[in-house]
């Protein structure tokens, strides 16, 4: 755990440079915009330990694996977002000796970005060599207003000389990805252009056949005035820049604008891109630096209009909540359903970039609440148009008669991941995307999306289901035999009960999803059907005797749910007991002595709890939960925020808190000690859980919010938003009870603590 960020309540601080730090900052104070993000990388030149970071979004490569790939079944590559044209690089050189933090003097430093506003700013004074010393102040954004662009103002002033200063901005895509698996670069140059005051790169993808040209627009300012002089265009391959060289006066500052753009040939014909380039370039170079400002402080304060949490008491708490909303809205906009969420957006390499299980069941909560119900149903219809790759990986594993199986990680629908006990046996990630869809509809009441979309997707995943289960002769029940369930320290068991019962409810949620549909539209249902061959009475029939034939494993002694056939068989020894020395596991620990142990990475049994909860009485969540969390070690980010979403259910005020903080503050204090490969951006979602669900206790009942809120002890009071079926409500919890704001024209009923209130159009109501 690190402890170098300094607690503000909108601004991520840090002072002082430490170059081991610098890959977790890199990360830590990553930029985008839904659209292209970039990791903190400096604009000038530094050798010292970094990891370049460049994404456009939906862009990615397919890179061949180097295991498994020969095998039946075996993806053949794994997809990524790949490192994209670095289009913040200045290059500066002082009387010919380049400007590298890692070889200078460094006598102040700070970084910060502001989350209110949506920029980076990064200031420091540095000596060289030759001891000349400047003062630089670098601010930087992703546009949210023009999602193609980004903008740099990099100020330089000299502190104790007059000399010659270098500038040259550039466009570099000669870029690498270290996590490719053969070390080949992904990128072919297909073109370059310089043209007064800027150039571009036209870059294509080998295999995938995307194009991306990157190109920028600058401006130099010194005595107040825009400097004339003629720029050396410096072309390599894949790179371009312009080299500016300038007389500087000791104390006299010198300003670069930098404006850049990122345009694909996912959303301009190839043949325009050069000219839609310039035409970007031109329209945001013309509102100048200060409007874009402007037009980015506007555009954030109306995203945390709608999605802010304040909390009163506890500035790390406040910083760390707001950190996760910021990382969420810099990645996944919504308007595009095209594109989703990566485990580390656009923060880092780390997973690929591409989409897990983890939109499904940790994002989505997110979304519905905090944006427009469309941004929601663009993530389902991204899994809904992957529909044909879903059946085209089950076909792959042997499945037929229109068995879906969603990929484990996937950008284009297509499984892309390679190791045999996730590709093959972690399978309830194909539930996921049947609980989305169940969580959307419960949320949105749109029961027209189950006939429109959703039914032919759980139609899909229910015969997945009904063909993987096998009939045990021995315990005349259906198994499940060969799983890996949410915890990845167990591999290849039989019967993980979250997936037992995940595959059930699917099944059963199927049924009654095709009852509803036939009333809502007997003729959409008719076509379904002939479209899909489905036979409902054998069908349906086959999903109900599995239903009512399945076998969970059970612990009658400790009365909890078995997490898998024969976990008791493992040494029962509880995390507590665990030397500090051995933690991480992952990282400590050989894989054969992790999967011989009792411990556990993540929420397994908890993750059918979290889901199904109205399905148990409090003492059964009770003393399942009092079993399997002392052997949770918590190595995966999505862990926490479950957990604490669970012990506020049960009153466990220390615990709920405990894990809150841990969620909350994941990446700011790199608990897993892994930030430097990316911000864990899914289980961000799952920090807002754990305040929204966890401590406010939000959940939909009967078409409406309820709400079981308690307020941790440090706190004065919490607050946050919520729009639900068109109305805005503001929830207040504070030691003097519940204050609801209905911020919206649309009068809404709440029920707190079982107590049902309604809420008129613009009014308040206290609880």
């Amino acid at each position: 755990m690190k402890d170098y960020i300094k607690i503000d309540e909108w601004n991520i601080i840090e002072e002082g440079f430490d170059p081991h730090h610098n890959k977790v900052s890199e990360s830590i104070f990553s930029l985008g915009n839904g659209r292209m993000g970039q990791r903190a990388n400096f604009e000038e030149a530094y050798s010292g330990e970094t990891l370049q970071g460049n994404y456009v979004a939906g862009v990615y490569y397919n890179d061949k694996t180097r295991v498994g790939w020969w095998k039946n079944g075996y993806p053949e590559y794994f997809s990524k977002v790949i490192n994209a044209a670095n289009w913040i690089g200045i290059d500066v050189v002082i009387d010919g000796i380049q400007l590298d933090l890692a070889k200078c003097e460094i006598s102040s430093f700070r970084r910060e970005l502001n989350m209110q506003e949506g920029y980076l700013k990064r200031n420091f004074t540095a000596k060289n060599s030759a001891g000349k010393e400047v003062e630089v102040e670098s601010i930087r954004f992703c546009s949210m207003v023009d999602d193609e662009a980004g903008v740099i103002k990099y100020t330089i002033t000299p502190k104790n000389f007059s000399g010659s200063i270098t500038l040259t901005p550039f466009i570099d895509g000669d870029v690498v990805n270290q996590d490719a698996n053969y070390d080949e670069k992904f990128w072919d140059e297909i073109g370059k252009e310089s043209f007064t005051n800027g150039c571009l790169v036209h870059l294509r993808t080998k295999k995938t056949g995307f194009d991306v040209v990157t190109g920028m627009l600058y401006y130099i300012i010194q005595n107040e005035e825009v400097v004339n002089a003629s720029a050396e265009s410096i072309e390599k391959e894949k790179y371009i820049g312009a080299k500016v060289e300038l007389q500087a006066q000791q104390g006299q500052a010198i300003t670069l604008f930098k404006y850049a753009a990122n345009l694909s040939s996912q959303n301009h014909p190839v043949e325009q891109l050069a000219d839609k380039l310039k035409e970007t370039l031109d329209r945001v170079s013309k509102k100048g630096f200060d409007t874009m400002l402007s037009e980015q402080a506007n555009a954030w304060a109306e995203k945390w209009k709608h999605n802010d949490i304040i909390i009163e008491g506890d500035a790390s708490a406040q910083q760390g909540i707001r950190f996760n909303i910021f990382q969420l809205n810099q990645t996944y906009t919504g308007q595009d359903d095209r594109l989703n969420i990566g485990p580390k957006g656009f923060t880092g390499e780390k997973y690929g970039g591409v989409t897990y299980w983890d939109t499904e069941a940790y994002c989505v909560p997110f979304y519905l609440s905090t944006a427009e119900q469309q941004v929601t149903k663009n993530l389902l219809l991204y899994r809904y148009k992957q529909l044909p790759q879903a059946y085209e990986n089950a076909a792959m594993l042997g499945f037929g008669n229109g068995a879906a199986l969603y990929p484990m990680v996937s950008i284009n629908g297509l499984e892309c991941h390679n190791e045999w006990e996730i590709t093959f046996e972690e399978l309830h990630r194909n539930g996921a995307m049947a609980y989305a869809i169940f969580n959307y509809v419960r949320y949105t009441a749109d029961e027209s999306y189950l006939v429109d979309y959703g039914l032919e997707v759980l139609i899909g995943i229910a015969r997945f289901w009904s063909q993987r289960v096998s009939w045990s002769e021995v315990k005349q029940q259906y198994v499940m035999l060969g799983i890996t369930g949410p915890n990845e320290y167990e591999n290849n068991v039989n019967n993980n009960w979250y997936t037992n019962t995940l595959a059930c409810w699917c099944m059963q949620y199927t049924t009654e999803v095709i009852e509803k549909v036939k009333g809502l539209d007997e003729a959409k249902y008719k076509a379904l059907v002939t479209k899909l061959n489905f036979n409902e009475q054998d069908e349906i029939g086959k999903f109900i005797h599995i239903i009512e034939n399945m076998y969970f494993p059970y612990d009658e002694q400790h009365r909890v749910f078995m997490q898998q056939d024969g976990y008791l068989d493992k040494e029962q020894i509880l995390v507590k007991d665990l030397p500090a020395s051995d933690r991480p596991l992952n990282q400590k620990w050989s894989w054969d002595r992790i999967l011989r142990s009792c411990f556990i990475k993540q929420a397994d049994v908890l993750q059918g709890i979290y889901f199904f909860e109205d399905q148990y009485d409090i003492e059964t969540i009770r003393r399942n939960y009092d079993f399997y969390e002392p052997r949770t070690v918590h190595e995966s980010s999505l862990s926490p925020c479950l957990h604490a979403i669970i012990a506020a259910k049960l009153g466990d005020e220390a615990r709920a808190y405990e894990f809150y903080l841990r969620t909350a503050r994941l990446d700011l204090d790199d608990y897993n000690n892994d930030t430097e490969d990316g911000c864990h951006i899914t289980s961000m979602a799952g920090t807002w859980m754990t305040v929204v669900e966890g401590f406010a206790g939000m959940r939909v009942r009967d078409g409406k919010l309820s709400f079981r809120p308690f307020l941790p002890g440090k706190w004065q009071s919490f607050s946050f938003n919520i729009g639900f079926r068109g109305a805005l409500l503001n929830i207040k919890v504070s030691k003097e009870g519940v204050l609801v704001k209905n911020l919206s024209d649309i009068e809404a009923t709440i029920l707190v603590d079982d107590k049902q209130s309604p809420v008129k159009a613009n009014s308040e109501v206290s609880i």
